[in-house]
């Protein structure tokens, strides 16, 4: 092996100026939109622990770091590639630009041209240098409208992101927190930057970083531990099995939806306490299993019934089997429109991750079909008139500003009859400072275009429901290059 050298970079020094290439057969940029936002919120959630409105801009220099993970280069005929750590870096490149773009003219912006693009000669090249994707990014960078071309994932799914981020971003990070935030970025977050100096041993150093031996997931220890405790063979084996279905049914969906299903269950029947919003506080029931649900449950398996080998396999065959068949047809109903349910494919449409465990809440594996579905229909039309009345009031749907208000509310409805289910969100809504009277000036801006898009396609769907036409709301909320517009 030549020469191989590892070093911690922040942002800044990662970027400043500098040209990455990327090797024809890796150029696709695949994020989807919960890694981003997944992404966005644990960079929020650090920044936020030492930002304080009063403090000086130099107080930056004292916040907690953030360590991102590590990419692989190769230097090459005076030229660096990326062998791992692209869809990190398009990611970070994408933030970057709408940090530029939200900054403005404002006078105590952070400049971060030099970190998105260097210019020689009058011509831009982005840090990330792949010519398909250079229009999309020049587009981005200047506010301009930009159609994706069909036969391009990863430029599409580079607009896709840019718009989540949009979404996502957190309402608490406020245009007077704004730079300390890009202050924060670009000098406290660190990546490892190993840098090969032949392909061979690039390649190699990734294949041994990723592929040898077999890491355990957290949805292979949990489940581990449950069937450990779970002492009659014959016993043991049937749990196996339903633990392998069911998995194995959610897998076909996306490869992390089993481990979404889990945490979406154990939130909306276990999780007592959530992180309180002040510094320093330790993490909550609901965050840690975000996190790392297989020692959540381990630490917490007397408070949740399961003491003998009979609750262990109760907790499997019963309550991991149904939650687990519920949050499956949640899904399917948020990637398609289904009789019923939708509110869910609306809600899921704009990024509202945080309905899984506010609908799973109050089922119970005793409800009947039918009860279960009216359950499901009454918690979807909860959040949906919520979101639609934010967006009215141009108030932010984002995952950090609603967190606590949906945890809260998930307690609440905790395997309540439906009867006490109703009762309690429309008190919750009648609660709401926000209706559809409190704003008579809704406007479009550079914020809201997607809101927008939604509460129209919502009204237009709505007419032709009652007018006896059949539905088209799917059409109206799909993107692409022949999608609807905000003005059509």
């Amino acid at each position: 092996m030549k020469e191989v050298r590892g070093e911690a970079k922040t942002i800044r020094q990662l970027l400043s100026g500098t040209r990455y290439g990327i090797d024809y057969y890796q150029r696709d940029y695949k994020w989807h939109t919960k890694q981003v936002r997944e992404l966005i919120e644990d960079l929020a959630e650090k920044f936020l622990e030492d930002y304080r409105p009063d403090h000086p801009r130099t107080a930056v220099q004292d916040y907690g770091h953030y360590f991102l993970g590590s990419i692989i280069l190769s230097r090459r005929d005076n030229h660096t590639f990326i062998i791992d750590g692209q869809q990190r870096l398009t990611t970070l490149t994408l933030v970057l630009i709408y940090l530029h773009c939200r900054q403005g003219s404002r006078s105590d912006r952070v400049k971060l041209e030099d970190l998105i693009f260097s210019e020689k000669y009058g011509q831009k090249s982005f840090n990330i240098d792949v010519e398909e994707r250079a229009a999309c990014l020049m587009a981005l960078f200047s506010g301009e409208p930009f159609d994706p071309p069909e036969d391009s994932e990863s430029v599409r799914n580079i607009i896709g992101r840019y718009h989540d981020i949009e979404q996502h971003f957190p309402e608490e990070i406020d245009e007077a927190a704004l730079p300390f935030f890009a202050d924060w970025l670009i000098e406290n977050v660190y990546l490892v930057e190993i840098t090969a100096y032949a392909d061979d041993d690039a390649y190699t150093i990734f294949e041994t970083m990723n592929d040898r031996g077999l890491s355990l997931s957290p949805l292979d220890m949990l489940k581990g531990y449950l069937l450990a405790n779970v002492k009659e063979p014959r016993e043991r084996n049937e749990c196996a099995r339903v633990w392998k279905e069911r998995t194995a049914a959610l897998a076909e969906l996306d490869r992390d939806e089993a481990s979404d299903a889990v945490k979406a269950w154990l939130r909306s029947q276990h999780a007592q306490t959530i992180r309180e919003r002040r510094r320093g506080a330790q993490p909550g029931d609901f965050d840690r299993i975000g996190t790392e649900f297989h020692r959540w449950v381990r630490d917490h398996a007397e408070e949740m019934g399961l003491e003998t080998g009979a609750d262990f396999a109760r907790f499997i065959k019963r309550d991991m089997r149904f939650y687990a068949h519920q949050y499956q047809r949640l899904r399917e109903a948020s990637l398609e429109l289904t009789p019923g349910l939708e509110a869910v494919f609306c809600n899921a449409w704009f990024g509202f991750t945080l309905q899984y465990p506010l609908l799973l809440a109050p089922l119970t594996p005793e409800d009947d079909a039918q009860t279960i579905d009216r359950k499901l229909r009454v918690v979807a039309a909860f959040v949906d008139i919520l979101i639609a009345r934010r967006l009215w009031n141009f108030r932010r749907t984002a995952y950090s500003t609603m967190q606590w208000a949906m945890f809260v509310v998930t307690r609440e409805i905790r395997r309540r009859p439906l009867p006490e289910l109703v009762d309690i969100l429309r008190s919750k809504l009648d609660e709401e400072a926000d209706t559809f009277t409190t704003n008579d000036r809704l406007r479009l801006h550079s914020q809201n275009r997607y809101a927008i898009w939604l509460i129209l396609a919502r009204m237009i769907d709505f007419i032709e429901r009652c007018s006896g036409l059949p539905p088209h709301l799917d059409e109206y909320l799909a993107t692409g290059r022949n999608r609807y517009e905000v003005e059509h």
